[in-house]
């Protein structure tokens, strides 16, 4: 069964209204558990090189067969019992994609303990959505990884999953949300996953590469809509967008920072590991609360353009 603009725009409404309820079933949240445990049968600290890295492929390999069979599977067999149900099924699958409320909703419980002068509890709650260590980090360094984590997941989190739910619909999006989480979970650089998590990197790297640049001009166009310097925005992203390691996550973050006029990058801890990041941007304001409540509304506002164009791209490939 085919699907149709006006599931996705359930489903991406449905995202905006209710987010990511932790009391509800969520495939991401089982495509987790799948690689813990594929891991733990595959991983051995004493192989070879080689060895980790055939055995990183099989997990990956793996993981995508189940998690393509799982969803075409409930799709299948929602379809079963009524046209209603397999519609419905649909809606539900793609909207468990999209993280645009999420994402705030994950970052505000930071900010608002930085509102009320908790350090030590916005620590804690920004452990939760990055992965560099932030126990050392002062209210400067905790507002410029929440800006720098907000600005990067705008294109996993929302651009991405769209422009694959308009290209390849839930199961799609699904497949995509796999790779990503793989490479969330693997793909480190440290002396555990060097080897073992590099397939599924590259495969992360390959998958966003078109996303995350469509992820970049969206942002420019979310600062000309909120009135903010799109030239700059423009600006930076051609500058500085390559000097991140990652071909991908310099795009969206130095479009942003171009925007805000802010500079991110810099050292970050990781592992017990200072890690010098390439500067993005210029330091035109300083980093504030403020700063983050107008990285939400370009989130929001960039997230509205990349549903009207996963729209578009459905009328397109419907149309052809």
């Amino acid at each position: 069964m085919a699907f149709l603009p006006w599931q996705l725009v359930c489903a991406y409404f449905l995202d905006l209204a209710t987010g990511d309820p932790r009391w509800m079933p969520h495939p991401v949240r089982w495509i987790g558990r799948l690689i813990s445990r594929a891991e733990k049968a595959l991983y051995s600290q004493n192989a070879s090189p080689v060895r980790m890295r055939f055995s990183g492929f099989l997990l990956w390999a793996f993981v995508m067969e189940v998690v393509l069979l799982g969803a075409i599977g409930f799709l299948v067999l929602s379809s079963l019992f009524h046209r209603v149900l397999a519609e419905l099924a649909a809606i539900w699958l793609a909207y468990t994609t999209l993280a645009t409320r999420g994402l705030h909703d994950e970052s505000r419980k930071v900010a608002q303990a930085l509102r009320t002068g908790d350090i030590a509890l916005a620590r804690s709650r920004l452990s939760l959505i990055v992965s560099r260590e932030t126990s050392h980090l002062d209210r400067g360094g905790i507002l410029r990884a929440l800006v720098e984590t907000v600005s990067e997941n705008f294109s996993d989190g929302i651009v991405a999953p769209l422009f694959f739910l308009a290209l390849g619909g839930p199961v799609g999006a699904v497949l995509y949300k796999a790779v990503n989480t793989m490479d969330s979970m693997l793909g480190y650089k440290n002396e555990r996953y060097r080897f073992f998590g590099s397939f599924a990197a590259r495969a992360d790297d390959v998958a966003n590469w078109i996303p995350a640049r469509i992820s970049g001009w969206l942002m420019v166009g979310a600062c000309a809509c909120s009135g903010l310097d799109w030239r700059a925005a423009a600006r930076i992203m051609r500058r500085d967008a390559r000097k991140m390691k990652s071909p991908n996550a310099g795009y969206p973050e130095a479009a942003a920072a171009g925007g805000l006029g802010i500079r991110l990058g810099g050292a970050s801890r990781y592992f017990g590991t200072t890690i010098e990041k390439p500067c993005l941007g210029e330091p035109v304001h300083p980093i504030t609360i403020e700063t983050y409540d107008r990285m939400i509304r370009l989130m929001y506002l960039g997230s509205g353009l990349a549903f009207l164009a996963a729209l578009l791209i459905m009328w397109a490939v419907r149309s052809s």
